[in-house]
């Protein structure tokens, strides 16, 4: 019996038609672009909420992960948590809900420049990172997600289209600005994500990590940009959670667990927001092995042995969400 390939984004398009029908619930905004595009606001002239960060997340992973708000054990300072699976983690979190294009237009005080993120992704493979992924969709629509306070300009939805092959009047676009509290849950749902791309980095073969899970406490939202970005940041740095299961050697499953951790980067100890000020804003100063969970556990499936590494920070979490 044949498998039908995976399609993160049609599998996004129904999701995404479930946001838009519940657009008055869920306190965001529908409009059509310039060049025909959808264009959703879920936190900018709309208030959005958390249940459509929620929605927005699930729509980033392409639809081949969850994502749920639980109890954490962190009460009851920060009493919820963001948990995220996969089984499909490599699809879900590298080839659809990494933030890794770079979508740049114009220059001065009316310049736009956003990370993409999201299925459509899988459509352009405009990244490097698409070198060492085999995935590659084959859709009629996509979807892009983007942390932005305004829709992306005519320049860039042509540009998206042309990469995607998807013309404007089938490309949704779905921004939300940090400080929004949909644009906090799409980013706290990113633990899994950045342990999977942390793996990519040290060169561990991807397409061995089978299944996955990660958790990140809440954050509170804040109306700075930088302390917003601090927080969510935080979160996942200072008390996310990832369990991995892999293929392969016990002992290189050892050796990923101990160097996944946050806490082997040199810039680790400090709140996000005063490691951004230090390096006077400049995002990519910063160690980038700095951007992981912090505890993980690594399960080795064919000998069943599980290895712990790093350590939730509770006090720099406090001195994150104050």
């Amino acid at each position: 019996m044949s498998t039908v390939p995976l399609s993160v984004n049609a599998r996004a398009a129904a999701l995404v038609e479930r946001l838009i029908a519940d657009a008055a619930e869920l306190k965001i905004g529908i409009a059509q672009g310039a060049l025909g595009e959808t264009l959703i606001d879920a936190g900018n002239r709309h208030a959005g909420s958390v249940a459509a960060g929620l929605r927005i997340a699930a729509i980033c992973m392409g639809g081949l992960g969850t994502v749920d708000l639980m109890p954490s054990a962190l009460a009851p300072r920060w009493p919820w948590t963001l948990v995220t699976r996969s089984s499909n983690p490599v699809i879900a979190c590298l080839a659809s809900q990494y933030a890794g294009w770079r979508l740049r237009h114009g220059e001065g005080k009316d310049a736009f420049f956003a990370l993409g993120s999201g299925p459509a992704r899988a459509l352009a493979r405009k990244e490097p990172l698409f070198e060492r992924l085999a995935y590659r969709d084959a859709a009629e629509t996509a979807t892009l997600v983007i942390e932005s306070d305004r829709p992306p300009p005519p320049p860039i939805i042509e540009k998206v289209a042309r990469d995607t092959g998807v013309p404007p009047e089938r490309l949704t676009v779905i921004y939300a600005p940090t400080q929004s509290l949909a644009g906090c849950v799409q980013v706290l749902a990113r633990a899994l994500e950045v342990a999977l791309h942390k793996a990519h980095e040290l060169d561990f073969p991807i397409d061995r990590i089978l299944d996955g899970m990660g958790a990140a406490p809440f954050a509170p939202a804040h109306p700075d940009f930088a302390r917003a970005m601090g927080r969510t940041n935080d979160a996942i740095i200072y008390a996310g959670q990832v369990h991995l299961f892999v293929t392969g050697p016990a002992s290189e499953a050892r050796a990923l667990a101990e160097r996944l951790p946050s806490e082997t980067s040199r810039h680790y100890g400090q709140p996000f927001a005063d490691i951004f000020k230090a390096v006077k804003g400049d995002f990519y100063a910063i160690d980038p092995m700095l951007f992981s969970p912090a505890q993980v556990i690594v399960t080795a499936l064919e000998s069943g042995e599980s290895f712990h590494a790093g350590r939730i920070n509770p006090d720099l979490l406090d001195a994150s969400f104050g």
